[in-house]
């Protein structure tokens, strides 16, 4: 007899607490083996998929696209122990206890097949999204695999319930786009639109296969602003702000049925606006009060000349090969002041009341991206040279623009590198990524006086700050590694005593 078996959202680690549901893998009927994924979630930090432990029937799903999941809430439930129906594949009934994609069993996940209907679907059976939480899900296949709706669309494509469903290679074969999630290019473009009350599937996507860009939904914001404006019915889409805030609605958009997440409410005011901490942005928000609460800071900077190494990494490029970022040679730099001055290359144990110093460099860099801010990290840095650093850098930059950083590329570091001149600026006093102890700042390199072997000249200068824990070092370690940086950076030649 089968046996059904919970699973939960598990824990994706550095102690995040909720994951928004971004796209289900898997529909109820569906056999999952062991591991395969089941959906797409995005936490604070990066979006992952969730493999099941279990191998058997999805019988209920809990929660639609777009609902925020604390750690701990049921996932979904699969019927476990009972030989699949005819067509479908034989999974196993053990668990591995796996909680993310590259963790736990090394078998490769099956390919997932709908379990046929042999019979008309009964309008009794437990919905997709919510699965009726008060009472306990059937463990029998035929039962448990007929979804209910998940949104109006489907609900529609659902009305022939009696026709057969096609199936190819053994998955359903739906109606396009009305059966599913809408595509979209990134998570951002999804809560935009929900959080203003837009239907995705009213619009035609302008990206490849009819992908909808964030230009196409802010396109569609504006112009149901103007049709507002003009007077337009009342039952015309309304202009909400076209960024991640809540304005009392118009009556043209109250009109609509509301597609705000539940819990929320709107700022009752006119004139005011509210946007909620959560998601990267809350992460960030509580990381840097943290820190600021927890670290006596302190910050020291000076002028450099980096002439001198704009040209070297001139003639590096010139000579063929992949091109070497400034990025990459400011890293080798850094890496090379920590060999000197260990101590900033440290964390503070506050609970033993101890200074842990690494043997290894996991050098951190601030990228901002869609997303907001993220602090990917390049592990063993100490250990690559500035092709790899480069190469690194890159991979690392265009799964922050994407928004698939794992958990593990954003967390570990222990020295962070901050590049703030790409905005324009000179200097900064940034907040230590913590818990590590110290962070270099970067502003922008631009042509400005300077006194260059005794006569002035123009040279291209750029302003250098260090930001560091003093409890892990006082001023005159500080100021020595920031004066090393300093002598890289105007001297490069200066590197080649310790390569």
């Amino acid at each position: 007899m089968a046996q059904v078996l919970e699973f939960k959202l598990p824990d994706l680690g550095e102690g995040l607490t909720e994951a928004e549901i971004v796209r289900w893998l898997v529909e109820v009927g569906d056999v999952v083996a062991i591991d395969q994924p089941v959906v797409e979630v995005e936490t604070a930090k990066a979006m992952v998929e969730v493999p099941c432990p279990y191998g058997g029937v999805v019988t209920a799903r809990f929660g639609e696209e777009g609902t925020e999941l604390p750690v701990g809430a049921p996932l979904i439930t699969v019927a476990v122990g009972e030989r699949p129906a005819s067509g479908a594949e034989d999974t196993g009934s053990g668990g591995s206890g796996n909680v993310l994609v590259g963790y736990g069993t090394s078998e490769a996940p099956a390919r997932r097949r709908r379990v046929r209907q042999d019979r008309p679907l009964s309008g009794a059976s437990a919905t997709a999204g919510g699965a009726d939480r008060a009472g306990s899900p059937t463990g029998r296949a035929d039962a448990a695999a007929a979804p209910g709706p998940v949104s109006p669309a489907r609900a529609q494509a659902q009305a022939g319930i009696g026709a057969p469903v096609a199936t190819v290679n053994g998955q359903a074969n739906g109606s396009g786009s009305a059966d599913g999630p809408v595509p979209v290019i990134s998570p951002l473009v999804r809560r935009l639109a929900r959080q203003n009350g837009l239907d995705l599937r009213e619009l035609t996507g302008s990206g490849p296969d009819g992908l909808i860009l964030r230009a196409d939904v802010e396109y569609a914001l504006r112009a149901a602003g103007r049709q507002d404006t003009q007077g337009a019915p009342a039952g015309s889409p309304a202009a909400p702000h076209p960024h991640e805030v809540r304005h009392t609605p118009s009556p043209a958009l109250a009109s609509r049925p509301s597609a705000a997440v539940p819990g929320e409410t709107r700022a009752p005011l006119t004139g005011e606006t509210r946007t909620p901490l959560k998601g990267i942005r809350g992460a960030v928000a509580d990381k840097l009060a943290r820190s600021r609460r927890e670290i006596p800071d302190a910050t020291c900077w000076v002028d450099a000349d980096a002439t001198e190494l704009m040209r070297a990494r001139a003639a590096m490029n010139a000579v063929g090969g992949p091109k070497i970022s400034l990025l990459a040679l400011l890293a080798r730099i850094c890496t090379a002041a920590l060999a000197r001055f260990p101590e900033l290359n440290s964390t503070v144990d506050a609970q033993a009341r101890e200074i842990v110093q690494f043997d290894h460099v996991h050098l951190g860099f601030a990228a901002q991206t869609d997303r907001g801010l993220v602090v990917p990290v390049v592990r063993d840095a100490h250990a690559r040279d500035a092709e790899s650093l480069t190469a690194e850098f890159a991979r690392l930059t265009e799964a922050g623009r994407t928004g698939t950083l794992t958990p593990g590329e954003l967390t570990g570091g222990t020295f962070t590198l901050n590049n703030y001149g790409v905005f324009g600026v000179d200097g900064s006093t940034p907040i230590i990524n913590h818990p590590e102890a110290a962070m270099l700042g970067v502003g922008r390199i631009v042509p400005k006086p300077w006194v260059h072997e005794g006569e002035l000249a123009v040279r291209q200068v750029v302003q250098l700050s260090l930001t560091f824990d003093h409890r892990v070092c006082d001023g005159g370690v500080a100021g020595g590694f920031l004066r090393y940086v300093a002598d890289c950076v105007e001297q490069p030649a200066v590197l080649l005593r310790t390569l």
